[in-house]
């Protein structure tokens, strides 16, 4: 694994990182396995995971992953059916049009980069 997947939360105390601990869940190990995951699966950099997973859009991810830890899946699990859940959606024309990711770009991909854009505009 790079050293870049070491990356820690920006934000503890909400995001992943924040809504994921609030169960009995070890947010280090989560935020590991997060971090692994969605930079395999999105093709973006570490920075800019950390970046999506310190988002507001970031907690959403953590209530889905959530979702499936209540099934009794195990965390590894967890992440992946989640990360497979929002990469199999699309972005919509509505998202398009309220915020311009293209139709059709998978929604983790469109989402991962609408956080950063979002983050570098401030």
């Amino acid at each position: 694994m790079s050293d870049d997947l070491h990356l820690k939360t920006d934000n503890p105390d909400w995001g992943f990182f924040g809504a994921i601990r609030d169960d009995n869940v070890c947010p280090e190990e989560a935020w590991g396995l997060a971090m692994t995951t969605l930079t395999k699966e999105t093709a973006y950099c570490a920075e800019d995971i950390r970046t999506f997973l310190d988002s507001r859009y970031g907690r959403h991810f953590a209530d889905d992953v959530k979702n499936i830890l209540y099934q009794e899946q195990p965390l590894y699990k967890a992440i992946n059916a989640a990360t497979k859940i929002w990469m199999g959606w699309t972005i919509t024309r509505r998202i398009q049009n309220q915020v311009g990711i293209p139709v059709g770009l998978p929604y983790l991909t469109g989402i991962v980069g609408h956080a950063v854009i979002g983050v570098e505009a401030h």
